[in-house]
């Protein structure tokens, strides 16, 4: 870490905005009580900038989740340097980098290195240059690449345009530069931050345990519905980050509401079959380490049963799986022996869920 060169720049930004939050807070709040208005519009611009990271620099340009019409793309955009988090070139190439590498030293954030460092201490350090290789499907975009070449008009221009604007609307001006812009810019940064940090180490571990990426309901109500970071960092293209319907993903259901508009097309989504194989194929991995490592005298007959318990469940979804694929290519007389197959496969699981039950009361697990 000491062998490389401090970026004097963000350094000075980052915790000279946090300097000057620390002394000018205060003495407003002692000379003054912030508006409803005021707050409103704070955690309103937090939110609409926050989805535009989530949304847009991510699940869009970073992952390629769906694609999004050009006047969507240039509003995610502008939110998105209100956010203040780098163009998305910039971003995305770090992102990119993190997924290809996660937790090793290629890592631009890994947690590895320390939970301070994913969360804000990396971004002290010089990056290397952005790779042409690594974002060239997003250089072909000329709003792209206008908003990493003027990447700080872009970021001041938007924010002294959104405090301006709540100023005027609130005949607060003084409020509005405090709140609606630093205030603000501290509660988004470090919310999005905890993306890197957080939603790297405290959680559960479902779908893979070969990343450091954990789920965490609590998270995702700080990240603007990321912290089902385990599954994203298993199933990275899904455009939805939590996938049952109760799970906070606004990303999720702005990205789904743009659909429906018209606005957004190409979602992809990772099919049912294949997320319960592969959570199926984690747990199996993750138990039978653990039953191999403890000295129960029948860890051999324990590992056995859900060998065999898993293999067959597995075998049985990817036939489930075939039969879906050639039922969608035409094959409408299947529909019978899918439903048949479908009930089997109920059965199939509940014996899974009764095997790992009887492990589990010899040998504690924890996912």
């Amino acid at each position: 870490m000491s062998s490389r060169k401090i970026c004097w720049p963000v350094l000075l930004y980052l915790l000279g905005y946090h300097a000057f939050l620390a002394v000018a807070l205060p003495i407003y709040l002692i000379n003054h009580s912030p508006s409803w208005g005021i707050i409103g519009w704070t955690l309103g611009l937090t939110f609409i900038s926050g989805l535009a990271i989530t949304a847009g620099y991510h699940r869009l340009f970073s992952h390629s989740a769906y694609k999004a019409h050009p006047i969507v793309e240039a509003v995610l955009v502008f939110f998105g340097s209100l956010a203040t988090q780098g163009s998305v070139l910039r971003w995305a190439n770090d992102h990119r980098l993190h997924h290809a590498f996660v937790d090793t030293d290629k890592d631009p954030y890994s947690v590895k290195k320390g939970l301070f460092h994913a969360h804000m201490l990396w971004m002290f350090f010089r990056s290397d240059a952005i790779d042409p290789k690594v974002v060239a499907d997003l250089k072909r975009s000329k709003l792209l690449v206008f908003q990493d070449k003027h990447y700080v008009f872009c970021m001041l221009s938007s924010n002294i345009l959104a405090f301006l604007f709540a100023g005027w609307w609130l005949g607060d001006y003084l409020g509005a530069f405090l709140f609606v812009w630093w205030v603000r810019m501290f509660l988004l940064h470090h919310t999005t931050w905890c993306i890197n940090s957080l939603a790297h180490y405290c959680g559960t571990q479902f779908y893979s345990k070969e990343h450091s990426a954990v789920d965490n309901y609590l998270i995702s109500l700080l990240t603007y519905g990321e912290g089902y970071h385990n599954y994203h960092h298993t199933f990275a293209q899904d455009y939805r980050n939590g996938i049952n319907w109760y799970h906070f993903d606004p990303a999720k259901w702005l990205i789904w509401t743009l659909h429906k508009l018209g606005l957004a097309t190409g979602l992809k989504r990772v099919n049912n079959e294949r997320i319960v194989r592969q959570m199926l194929l984690s747990h199996r991995d993750h138990i039978l380490s653990k039953v191999k490592a403890s000295f129960h005298a029948q860890k051999d007959l324990l590992a056995e049963k859900i060998d065999r318990v898993s293999e067959h469940l597995s075998a049985r979804l990817a036939q489930y799986h075939e039969l879906l694929g050639q039922y969608h290519k035409g094959k409408k007389e299947l529909m019978q022996e899918i439903r048949l197959m479908k009930k089997t496969l109920k059965t199939d699981w509940k014996e899974w869920k009764s095997a790992v039950k009887f492990v589990s009361k010899a040998i504690p697990l924890k996912f």
